[in-house]
């Protein structure tokens, strides 16, 4: 029997597929064309360009909409902190094309910014309003696909959650199970239709449109007999595989050359949001190391004048993928260990009296920048750990390596939380490691930036530093 093949997306119709994939560009555009009209603008060649440029970065960095019924208020804001950021890189990057290529003298300067404010803020707004006018449409029935779920599994009640919260995908008939109704969960009793033998009659009287498959995967044979009495039915088929049982880090769909594929531990920086990151890191590093230049002459003189030694500190650790690089900081200590070295602690007598001041205000990081400049270290991520450190605590800490899925950076998630400095002990080392997980599975823009502005506010009041 040959392989399975497969191409990507099931579920949506072909007009929720053009909205949700070209409503943001179309928002840019026509607040573009409206703030023109405002300020007696013509629509020039100039704009025509514009236009198609905001449209292609829009497609390519921005992410589709979700028109969802969220009941945590949180997850809009944390969407129009995405929408911001988002928007932000889609604008700096025509910046830098209007810049290197001098072409910002022909747009009117009251309304490049006038678009720039009010685009995300119609964003948002357009988000809710298509949401809202969705959940209309579908009490007043525009909305009829009907939908069965079999398998009163966890997964089966996680999906008939989330499809009561995508209304356009249709509404839920109830769910097919084999077993006797007292071991079902309770909250799917009273909404059973049968035994999975009646679901082929049972499509074919009511006309369903779409079928859920959450059996487990153990249950093959199963599931192909139920396929088997399907092919008489009109509806449409899914199987939802149960991935609870793993420990899931950035899963994601995906195909070679049509063979279907799942990644259960993925780094989160595929395809754009590399690029997103990458440059990002760039961009800031260099701003970061102009505006800091004259300090970093004042420490390195400060240093040298300290002690006996050399201005910079080298030491390998392992970064992105577990290869080793070579971090470089302000030598703090009166030694440079490479080996197996002992983490400073408070009143060590091996840092000096400039380093200890360094230390405290994380000024000994700074010379980073050049790490994060040259690809082998980021802005955010789990801070890399020496050699030494590292082959101890990978053999020890479960779950340990996980954290080399990304580039490490000069601050991160831990440092933000409070487990800067000294691991005194194993439990502290395993908060460390499940705080820079727990970036890795959920890294957004969003989060980058977040931790960027606490560390500012922290690096000063940090007493953990020393």
């Amino acid at each position: 029997m040959p392989l399975a093949w497969v191409r990507t997306g099931a579920g949506e119709g072909a007009r929720l597929t053009l909205m949700k994939d070209f409503l943001n560009p179309l928002l840019a555009a026509t607040v573009l064309l409206l703030c023109m009209l405002g300020f007696h603008q013509r629509f020039t060649t100039a704009y025509g360009i514009l236009v198609t440029f905001t449209t292609a970065l829009c497609l390519q960095w921005m992410s589709r909409p979700a028109f969802e019924h969220s009941r945590v208020q949180a997850d809009w804001m944390r969407r129009a902190c995405d929408i911001l950021i988002e928007w932000g890189y889609v604008v700096a990057t025509l910046l830098v094309i209007g810049v290197v290529f001098r072409a910002l003298k022909p747009f009117s300067r009251p309304v490049i910014l006038s678009w720039v404010v009010l685009t995300p803020c119609v964003m948002l707004v357009a988000q809710l309003l298509a949401r809202e006018v969705t959940e209309w449409r579908r009490r007043h029935g525009a909305i009829r696909r009907r939908l069965v779920i079999v398998g009163a599994t966890r997964v089966g009640l996680d999906l008939a959650e989330r499809l009561s919260e995508e209304p356009w995908l249709g509404a839920l008939d109830g769910f097919f199970d084999d077993r006797r109704v007292d071991r079902l969960p309770r909250a799917c009793r009273s909404r059973l239709l049968g035994r999975t033998g009646d679901l082929a009659e049972y499509s074919r009287r009511n006309q369903l449109q779409g079928i859920y498959i959450c059996l487990p995967i153990s249950m093959q044979p199963r599931i192909r007999a139920l396929l088997d009495d399907l092919k008489d039915a009109t509806a449409s088929i899914y199987v939802v595989p149960d991935l609870s049982a793993f420990d899931l880090m950035q899963a994601r769909l995906g195909e070679v050359r049509g063979l279907p594929l799942i990644a259960v531990r993925e780094t989160p920086f595929c395809g754009m949001a590399g690029v997103l990151k990458r440059t990002s890191d760039i961009v800031l590093s260099c701003i970061a190391l102009a505006a800091a230049a004259p300090l970093m002459l004042a420490v390195a003189i400060a240093v040298r004048q300290s002690s006996a030694g050399p201005i910079l500190f080298r030491q390998r650790r392992y970064g992105l993928d577990g290869r080793p690089f070579m971090v470089y900081k302000f030598r703090t200590m009166t030694v440079c260990e490479d080996g197996d070295i002992k983490q400073a602690r408070r009143n060590d007598p091996r840092v000096t009296s400039v380093g200890r001041f360094l230390r405290k205000t994380s000024l000994d990081e700074l010379p980073q920048l050049f790490n994060v400049l040259g690809g082998s270290m980021s802005l955010v991520g789990p801070r890399p750990h020496a050699v030494a450190h590292n082959e101890h605590y990978r053999k020890v800490v479960s779950g340990y390596m996980l954290r080399h899925k990304v580039r490490p950076g000069i601050t991160g998630l831990a440092q933000i939380r409070g487990l800067r400095g000294e691991t005194a002990n194993l439990d502290a080392m395993c908060q460390r490691v499940q705080l820079d997980i727990e970036y890795v599975k959920n890294w957004s823009l969003g989060l980058d930036l977040f931790i960027l502005i606490r560390t500012v506010l922290l690096v000063f009041g940090d007493r953990r530093a020393y």
